[in-house]
């Protein structure tokens, strides 16, 4: 399994987890956790996401994920898990 965070933050807007649902859909990303939140006009969503049906590759799918923030004015970061959980071990 290719497990990947995604994680966007930014000013609250309609239609934020719609754009970034419908590219993990599209490129046959499986969302397998998601969190979101906002807290005083501030959205915070989290996802743990599956590449493993996807032939897209992870650099492609980061830089498309950026872009898309861009456009809808938020921040869009992904890391790989094994990367994830390295630089967050105590």
């Amino acid at each position: 399994m290719k497990r990947i965070i995604i994680t966007v933050v930014g000013k609250d807007t309609v239609g934020i987890i719609a754009k970034v649902c419908t590219y993990l859909a599209n490129n046959r990303i499986n969302i397998l956790d998601i969190s979101q939140t906002i807290v005083k006009g501030y959205f915070n969503m989290m996802m743990i996401v599956d590449m493993t049906e996807s032939g897209k590759p992870f650099s492609d799918m980061s830089d498309e994920l950026f872009q898309i923030g861009e456009e809808i004015g938020v921040v869009i970061r992904c890391q790989r898990e094994e990367i994830f959980d390295s630089m967050h071990r105590v």
